[in-house]
C-alpha cells in the first residue's frame, strides 16, 4: 500500500482515534492490499466531540452508551437514571476515549 495514500486516509481520520491507534493502524494499513483498504474507506465512524455532547444533554438516558454499542451499560444506565446522576457525570470524562476504542476495534477487525 501507498505510504502517502495511508498517510492522507488517516489524517481526514485523526479525531476518531487515539494517538496510539494511528501509529499501530499506519503500520498495519502499510501491510495490507488494495481490496481490504477500500473496504475501510467505506467504514463509517462515531464522533467522540458528537458522543460527548449528547452524553452531556442525554446521558442519563443510556443514549450515549447506546451509539457506541453498549447496549448493556445503555440499559444499566437508562434504569437507573445514569446512576442517580453520578454516573452521568463520570461519563462525560470517559465516552470520547470510550468512542476511540470502538471506532479502533471497527477497524481492527478489518486488518
Amino acid at each position: 500500500m501507498d505510504a502517502q495514500r495511508v498517510d492522507s486516509y488517516l489524517i481526514t481520520q485523526v479525531k476518531f482515534f487515539s494517538p496510539q491507534h494511528l501509529n499501530l493502524l499506519r503500520e498495519q494499513m502499510l501491510q495490507m492490499d488494495e481490496s481490504r483498504f477500500v473496504q475501510i474507506q467505506m467504514l463509517s465512524f462515531n464522533d467522540p466531540m458528537i458522543t460527548l455532547l449528547i452524553s452531556i444533554f442525554a446521558g442519563s438516558f443510556g443514549i450515549d452508551r447506546f451509539i457506541i454499542g453498549d447496549t448493556g451499560l445503555g440499559i444499566g444506565k437508562l434504569l437507573t437514571c445514569g446512576g442517580l446522576g453520578i454516573w452521568t457525570i463520570i461519563d462525560w470524562f470517559l465516552i470520547m476515549d470510550a468512542t476511540k476504542e470502538k471506532n479502533f476495534r471497527k477497524i481492527a477487525a478489518l486488518l
